[in-house]
């Protein structure tokens, strides 16, 4: 069974072009090691335990490559995942 789209979704779909931001993204994603990083983070990340349970580790570490790249701050970097779908 398919998602519900939503109405930005069937927006976006059409969409035509692919924005200079969304190539970044996309080169980004190729060229960086993600398996290589989350294995050097992974013995200094939070384990779920009592508290709050943390975000997935590759979640994470994309955001924080997110805020470096755009120079955003955590509550910048927060509304942009609710905002922007490239970087979503």
């Amino acid at each position: 069974m398919t998602e519900p789209r939503t109405v930005a979704d069937a927006i976006l779909s059409n969409k035509r072009r692919t924005t200079r931001r969304e190539q970044f993204l996309t080169e980004m994603d190729q060229v960086i090691p993600w398996a290589t990083v989350e294995a050097l983070v992974a013995p200094h990340y939070p384990k779920a335990g009592r508290g709050r349970r943390p975000l997935p580790m590759g979640t994470m570490l994309r955001i924080y490559f997110l805020q470096q790249w755009f120079n955003l701050s955590d509550p910048q970097a927060e509304d942009m995942l609710y905002d922007s779908e490239s970087k979503r």
